[in-house]
């Protein structure tokens, strides 16, 4: 009895079924431990930095790792000194000095790749310089009809008053905001140069009403000091 009632603890800390339900051997594991239909053997997944993970198809891991590359700085002698450089750039010198040494074939390639390069950032410039015209024309032209029909709106940003464009250099500068926290930030510093402006009256009418004013060479420093806080703002906010 003893015997018998031994074996059934023994297959019951096995969780193995009795032999007489279900034979046990080879190429037939208990059915508690067997894999169950439609249910993965792994479910954590390959573990965090497993070797040979396949990227996104949103990911573009060859051009990650080519940029990376190429701004690794590394270090370079540059005469009797090394410095560090940019890996892209330490190549672009070594093309530049071998072509400079009379190699041809480096000549050739160094000239195709400035070619190509200005002729790209000339493409760029011409864009943003019909970009700049037509922005500036257009809303110029809808402020123009707002005004004559009496109505309002958002103002544009950046503002077209705030677009300068010298058509000789092909040159666009833009003197204003262009968001939305730039422009809450621009009209707080053109508030604070409006009152530079009215303290700085009001203390000169001070001191030119009361010549023998006792204070006075506390109103000038305070004359210097509004002075100087708005040409700190006219700086960043010109006139």
């Amino acid at each position: 009895m003893s015997q018998s009632n031994s074996e059934q603890d023994r297959k019951r800390k096995l969780r193995l079924p009795d032999s007489k339900d279900y034979e046990v051997g080879y190429a037939k594991p208990p059915k508690a431990s067997r894999f169950k239909s439609g249910q993965s053997g792994n479910p954590n997944g390959r573990p965090r930095g497993s070797r040979n993970k396949q990227p996104a198809l949103n990911e573009e891991r060859l051009k990650s790792i080519i940029l990376d590359e190429a701004y690794r700085t590394i270090t370079v002698n540059d005469g009797a000194r090394p410095i560090t450089v940019p890996m892209a750039q330490a190549v672009v010198r070594s093309l530049a000095v071998n072509a400079a040494k009379g190699n041809a074939k480096a000549q050739r390639l160094f000239t195709d790749l400035l070619t190509s390069t200005e002729r790209e950032n000339k493409h760029l410039h011409d864009e943003w310089l019909e970009t700049a015209i037509n922005y500036k024309v257009e809303w110029e032209g809808e402020l123009r009809r707002r005004e004559k029909a009496g109505t309002t709106g958002p103002d544009p940003l950046p503002h077209p008053d705030h677009i300068e464009i010298d058509m000789r250099t092909g040159q666009v500068k833009i003197n204003g905001p262009m968001t939305r926290e730039e422009k809450a930030t621009w009209d707080m510093f053109k508030e604070r140069k409006k009152q530079c402006d009215s303290d700085i009256a009001e203390l000169e009418k001070l001191l030119e009403d009361q010549p023998e004013y006792p204070h006075r060479d506390a109103v000038l420093r305070d004359i210097e000091f509004e002075k100087k806080i708005r040409e700190i703002i006219c700086r960043n906010i010109p006139d």
